[in-house]
This record gives structure tokens, sequence and C-alpha cells, in this order.
């Protein structure tokens, strides 16, 4: 039998079922799959583990929110020989399992992902530490994680649009950098910084409307808008256009980015966790071919290769 282990994280944001697991376990043995359930125990724990498994282990899947799956994506950074990762979500937001195609029915959702394929998709990194789909620093940017636990088990994603109110009417720094992209440099006064490989942020759907997950590029951008009418309406453009257009944004594709600050700073996100530690300077790069199993949903959506088959076809 393929070995498959299921690593799954009770503190992430939604409600389910206790005896899902059992489930997990009839359908993976009815699949062919031996499984091991590991139940996540503190911060680091998932990394650890996906980190230390036995490369003759056949299938990882990560339960749990965006950060569940970024610990995991970590744990198999470390490693020498790359496994294979799976995610299912249980998060407040879960951008992650909107990108791959998945419903809200978690049973379902494994049924989805074993009958579906194995792809090599790009992943990221900001100084050696994974991102999946987003990272960024300054306003709005430590909503994610600053928004308390608490909150988010009992308003679920209305708890991170009360904290984004407070952000809103708390004043807007403007932050001093330099930064290198595409063989140029840069010097400016920037409010915020998003970096993404994804087309679903913070609950947005279609926040770019021509992302691929296999393209080797990553997205960025950058902000100096401070005042509130002005943020006002970079997010009506999230709705109604296209937010590379406003002014005050500057948009790039991209597989490597530098960033130099004037002073040390921290309060960096990755995938709603906070990267810890401040540091003047930061070095994003595209981590090409990670095996994921997918549910085939979105497949064609979200693979270049998929558009160039059919353009052949």
């Amino acid at each position: 039998m393929k070995k498959c282990v299921v690593i799954y994280n009770s503190h992430s944001g939604r409600k389910v079922k206790s005896n899902f697991l059992a489930k997990y376990v009839d359908i993976l043995l009815e699949k062919g799959y031996d499984p091991d359930i590991v139940i996540s125990k503190y911060k680091g724990h998932i990394t650890e583990t996906v980190s230390s498994l036995p490369d003759t282990t056949d299938l990882v899947i990560s339960v749990g929110g965006d950060g569940t799956f970024n610990e995991a994506v970590q744990g198999n950074l470390e490693r020498e020989k790359k496994l294979t990762l799976a995610h299912i979500p249980l998060g407040t937001t879960n951008d992650i399992g909107a990108i791959f195609g998945y419903g809200n029915d978690v049973v379902a959702n494994l049924k989805a992902l074993l009958d579906g394929e194995i792809r090599n998709i790009d992943m990221c990194k900001v100084n050696n530490r994974a991102f999946v789909y987003v990272a960024g620093f300054g306003k709005f940017m430590t909503i994610p994680y600053e928004t308390s636990r608490k909150s988010k088990k009992a308003l679920g994603y209305l708890a991170y649009l009360t904290e984004a109110v407070k952000h809103f009417f708390s004043r807007t720094r403007l932050h001093e950098l330099t930064y290198k992209v595409n063989g140029e440099t840069y010097h400016g006064l920037f409010s915020f910084i998003l970096i993404s490989n994804a087309n679903h942020i913070a609950g947005i759907s279609n926040f770019y409307d021509d992302v691929y997950l296999d393209d080797g590029k990553f997205e960025v951008l950058l902000c100096n808008l401070t005042r509130k009418k002005d943020i006002i309406k970079s997010l009506l453009y999230l709705t109604a256009s296209d937010i590379r257009k406003v002014p005050g944004f500057y948009f790039y594709k991209t597989s490597k980015l530098e960033i130099e600050f004037e002073s040390e700073t921290d309060k960096w996100c990755v995938d709603g966790e906070e990267l810890i530690g401040k540091r003047r300077k930061y070095k994003v790069e595209m981590i090409p071919d990670f095996p994921i199993m997918l549910p085939k949903k979105n497949i064609s959506k979200i693979f270049i290769s998929e558009q160039n088959d059919k353009r052949w076809k």
C-alpha cells in the first residue's frame, strides 16, 4: 500500500465534526493508502514533522488554514528529497483552498483530492522562509496574524474585516526603500508591498486575472498611497476594475525581487503568519517544481501548461 500522512491543525478557524478523521482513514484505505494521522501540537510542529518523514512517504496532506499548509511547505523545503504535498482547507479565509478548487465539505474535499492529479507548481521564499501564495509588508498586511484566534473562531471572516477597519483609521506610514526587479533598480517611499502567486487574496477572488502556478513568475504590487480617500478608491478597483491601473500602484511580474529598507523593519506577513525578526534586506525568489496533488476542478485555470495545450489543440 502507498503511505499517506495526514497532519491536522485543530486550532484552525473553521469548526468541523470531530469524526471526520475517522472518515478520512476509511477513504484513504479504500484508495489504497496506509494512513497515519498526526495532530499538530505547537507552532512549528508541522514543519518538523514533514522535514523528518521517510523518503518513502507517498503523500502528505495538511488539514487546516493557510498557515498550516505554509508550515508543511517549509518542512518540504528543508528536505533533500521533496515529498508530494496536498492541502485541505479548514481555516477562516482559505485563500489557498479557493485557488486549488475546494468546496466547504471537508470529506468531499478529500475525495476530490484523491481523484485529482499531481502537478509541479511554483513556490516562493522570502529570506529562506517559504510562502505558498502571499507575502506582504506595511498597511493592512499584519491583519491576518494580529486578528485574535478567539475572534476568528467566533466571527469567521468578519473578524478580519473588523481588524481591517481599525487599520484603515490608523495613520498610514511611508517606508523608504530601494528595490531591484527585472534588472532595474528603483527608490521611493511606499505604504505597503504585496508579493503573491495567487488569484485569490484576502478572500477576494480574481485579485489578478492572469495568474498561473507554473509560469516561473510571481506578482509584485507596491503602493505609495496614504490618503484615506485614495485607499478607498483603490479598494473599489478590486471589485470594479484592475488594481494595477490605479495611480500610486507599481506592478511587476518577476522571478526575483530584492528589497533594502533604509532602516530595519519587521511586521512582514507570509501566508497569514508573522515573519519573525527585524531586517533591512529581503530577497524573494521562486522555487520551481514543487510536487502537489490537487483536485481536477481548477487545474485548467491555474496552469499555463494547460492553457498552452488548449492553444495547440
